[in-house]
């Protein structure tokens, strides 16, 4: 390996240590986004100047004797919608074309201070509403794997981003599964924690009771030392829990001996055979580390989609009521304040934003309220019964973390259901509250640019169960290697007698 592609935790150590400049790690990083991401467009800005001169501060406190702190001139890349002071933060939106933020998100913050060095902002849905990343203002981003294919959304960009070995690490936001429905179909980790776990001062809001900012990584170790960087109280979020972030890196190697773990039922209707397979591989290998696997029924999470498609929008409706033309962003002048109000959102939003404001309008409107948003409401206190009712038997639980592995780019942009369903295993765990993440675990099957995309299993736990979530995900990643050997063999076991029935 690379001495300047090492994953985070190490080229951090590295960097503290000396044996590597932060400057030289940020330039090799640079100039692999600047040959390859023309292809992938997994940026919307990249920070050239800001990089290296903060990898050149990091060297700086090195040379001193200082310790720069756990991500010490790490690269990492941010999400396009978490506010930079300075630098535009768009939301890849034209309504925030250009829109420099006066302040900064505290995850942000909190990464400048544990040393890591941001390289760009990356490409997402518009307002992080959708599940492929075609929603951008500014352009598709494409997987790294397969450049006909989706990357999965709406963190689409920052999952590219690290499946590229762009930058080890990314954040990104999670309302209904936008980290890790990306993370499963670029084949990275992607980590949703706990709702208030991680401070959402300056993420901008789709859903402010869904909104959640959380990790990318190469690995679930690297994904825990992020979390731990950026997690813990913040005074500055109304909803921020006030205990302080665990060490997740610690329970990493204690392996599932001993655990009870839970396969959702309803979780695995309607996937593919492909991602099926790899979560029923999963529940094996769980199986034979020592954990007790059972199904288990969460039944009201076969109506989660349902709710989320109008709690979110309702949502969304009053949060980006703010994007009128007279405060920020964009302005499209006219002859009074109503046709300029107007005027602006039509020619600002792009189509799907201006679809779930419309629905999420109506489901709050006099006469209709009770009959939609309240139901929704109704049925997100069942699902959170029910998962606790599942919690009271089992540690933690999985299931798969997508229906299908990448589909291909237009592929579904004619149909909104077919889109919405791609969230249909995520969106559970996101109203509940609870913690979430998913791990790579082996391929689908050969899809017909003859490529087996990644799957990923998703871990779920209860509220605050981070820890657990992250030993679970951490014993299925050490696995997973063998069941990726396994699927190449049968792959070309199968080419060998395509080949000589041909």
């Amino acid at each position: 390996m690379n001495a300047l592609n090492k994953p985070a935790i190490e080229l951090a150590a590295a960097i503290r240590s000396g044996e590597i400049s932060a400057v030289s790690a940020v330039e090799a990083r640079l100039s692999e986004i600047a040959t390859r991401d023309a292809e992938i467009a997994a940026f919307v800005q990249v920070l050239n100047e800001e990089a290296l001169a903060a990898a050149t501060s990091v060297d700086d406190r090195v040379a001193t004797g200082e310790d720069p702190g756990p991500l010490a001139g790490v690269p990492i890349a941010l999400k396009d919608n978490l506010c930079t002071r300075g630098i535009p933060t768009t939301c890849c939106s034209r309504i925030l074309e250009g829109w420099k933020p006066p302040y900064e998100a505290t995850v942000v913050s909190r990464l400048r201070n544990a040393g890591a060095v941001v390289v760009g902002k990356t490409n997402l849905d518009e307002f992080a509403m959708g599940s492929s990343t075609e929603n951008s203002a500014f352009g598709t981003t494409r997987n790294p794997h397969d450049l006909s294919c989706v990357p999965g959304g709406s963190s689409g960009g920052s999952a590219a981003a690290v499946a590229a070995g762009f930058t080890p690490l990314a954040l990104g936001s999670d309302t209904g599964g936008s980290i890790r429905q990306p993370a499963a179909l670029c084949g990275v980790v992607g980590v949703k924690p706990t709702y208030g776990r991680v401070s959402r001062y300056g993420l901008i809001a789709f859903a402010s009771s869904l909104d959640q900012i959380g990790p990318f990584a190469t690995s679930v170790a690297d994904a825990a030392t992020l979390l731990e960087v950026i997690g813990g109280h913040d005074p500055a979020d109304s909803t921020s829990i006030p205990e302080a972030m665990p060490s997740l890196s610690e329970c990493l190697g204690r392996g599932v001996e001993g655990m009870r773990i839970g396969l959702v039922a309803e979780l695995c209707d309607g996937v593919s055979s492909d991602v099926a397979r790899r979560v029923s591989e999963a529940s094996e290998a769980l199986a034979g580390g020592g954990a007790t696997v059972e199904e288990v029924s969460v039944p009201a999470s076969r109506f989660g989609l349902s709710a989320y498609y109008l709690i979110a929008p309702a949502e969304a409706s009053s949060n980006l009521a703010r994007y009128d033309g007279v405060r920020y962003g964009m302005r499209t002048e006219s002859s009074n304040a109503v046709e300029m109000n107007i005027a602006t959102r039509t020619a600002g939003f792009g189509e799907e934003v201006k679809r779930r404001i419309m629905l999420g309008t109506f489901a709050l409107s006099a006469g209709y309220y009770d009959a939609y948003y309240g139901k929704a409401l109704k049925v997100r206190t069942l699902i959170i019964e029910d998962f606790n009712r599942a919690y009271e038997h089992f540690d933690a639980l999985i299931a798969p973390t997508s229906p299908t592995t990448a589909f291909e780019i237009g592929s579904r942009t004619d149909d909104p259901l077919e889109m919405y369903l791609s969230d249909v295993c995520t969106v559970p765990s996101s109203l509940a509250g609870h913690p979430a993440m998913s791990v790579p675990f082996g391929s689908g099957d050969v899809n017909e640019n003859n490529i087996c995309l990644p799957v990923g299993v998703q871990v779920l736990a209860p509220a605050m169960g981070e820890e657990t979530m992250f030993r679970v995900g951490a014993f299925l990643e050490s696995v997973a290697v063998n069941v990726a050997e396994s699927v190449a063999r049968e792959a070309l076991t199968s080419e060998a007698l395509t080949s000589r029935d041909g």
